[in-house]
């Protein structure tokens, strides 16, 4: 399970930097994913309620991975071995059976820590580096349009947490 949080609120109506805003947002985002996983059960977050399949504790996993593939691997150009997880680039989400709420949890929050690390030490009008995700002669995009890929993967998902909580246990809401 995971434990409860406090909401974190959404970034003051004052705020008007766009780098300070765009991280400002991933972290409501980000906190908002834990939010919505709080409380449920490890069989509710290993359980799918959707045709899709996916689960609660798989699409905090893809998160993770999100965060990895476009800010370390794609961003800043680490080494990443399996940038995509145990997905491939098309596939499907998949948290193995020996892999703990607790593992999926910690490898989130590291990745958003590092996530964290890599947007403090850029400008968003940064150019992604040369290698990794990005190999010449792909385009490599600016801190900028990464971080609002982010927001967007970040809102949708949030989005699909909303409903599928409501599903299980009719929870709406923060």
């Amino acid at each position: 399970m995971i434990a409860a949080r406090d909401p974190a609120p959404e970034p003051p109506q004052t705020m008007s930097d766009p780098a300070d805003l765009l991280a400002a947002y991933l972290d409501f985002y980000r906190d908002a994913v834990l939010r919505k996983l709080e409380g449920l059960s490890e069989r509710q977050l290993r359980t799918s309620v959707l045709p899709s399949g996916w689960t609660p504790l798989e699409l905090l996993k893809h998160l993770a991975h999100v965060e990895r593939r476009w800010l370390c691997w794609g961003f800043a150009g680490e080494p990443v071995t399996d940038p995509w997880g145990d997905d491939g680039p098309d596939g499907r989400w998949h948290v193995a059976d020996d892999e703990t709420v607790e593992d999926v949890t910690a490898f989130f929050m590291t990745q958003c820590r590092r996530s964290r690390e890599i947007v403090a030490g850029a400008r968003l009008t940064d150019v992604a580096a040369a290698g990794g995700r990005f190999t010449p002669p792909a385009v490599r995009p600016t801190l900028s349009r990464i971080l609002f890929h982010l927001l967007q993967e970040y809102a949708r998902h949030v989005g699909q947490l909303d409903v599928v909580r409501e599903l299980i246990d009719g929870a709406v809401g923060e």
